[in-house]
């Protein structure tokens, strides 16, 4: 009896999983058919993000002991709290700054994964890191050279085939778990 229950259990999650997947699909093909709205989605969520954390800061600095942590929790929740409410009200300012912020993110990380293809170049399959390293690169400076008009489509359309490829890999890893169970 408690067998047929976990697989019950088992398979609903699974259904759920697939759900969730094909939600992630959609999300991502309408992200990458709309990278300004997912974009400015995106400094949004960041920027909520920011207000709360300065609260938390806020909060926090009323409970300390000593006037220096007082004084520093306060003054950064003001910073957290001043900062995101600025992206809350000048969304596209927000949406440029997060772009450059990741302009500069895939430049170090080019920079890395090239290091460390010099370090295991002698290893086999090794090329692959390169290739992600100089692909990256290329994106790196793509949306370098072409902002701030690349804050237009950059964090969009990324943010989109991210959800995308998560969506189909969640699918095809739900529906692979579902021919397991379903054998078992």
């Amino acid at each position: 009896m408690t067998n047929i229950l976990v697989d019950k259990e088992v398979k609903n999650a699974l259904k759920w999983s697939t759900v969730i997947g094909a939600l992630m699909i959609v999300a991502g093909i309408v992200a990458i058919a709309v990278p300004l709205a997912a974009g400015i989605a995106v400094n949004l969520l960041v920027a909520w993000l920011l207000v709360f954390c300065g609260l938390a800061h806020l909060l926090f600095g009323w409970h300390n002991r000593s006037v220096g942590a007082t004084l520093w929790e306060v003054l950064l929740g003001l910073l957290y709290v001043g900062i995101g409410s600025y992206l809350l009200f000048k969304p596209l300012v927000g949406l440029a700054a997060l772009t450059l912020a990741l302009a500069g993110f895939l430049l170090f990380e080019a920079a890395f994964e090239i290091a460390l293809f010099f370090q295991l170049r002698q290893h086999r399959g090794s090329g692959w890191i390169v290739f992600d390293g100089l692909i990256t690169l290329a994106l790196a400076v793509m949306i370098w050279l072409s902002w701030p008009s690349s804050s237009e489509w950059a964090i969009g359309t990324l943010i989109g085939i991210s959800m995308l490829f998560s969506g189909i890999s969640r699918a095809m890893w739900s529906q692979a778990a579902r021919r397991l169970a379903n054998t078992g």
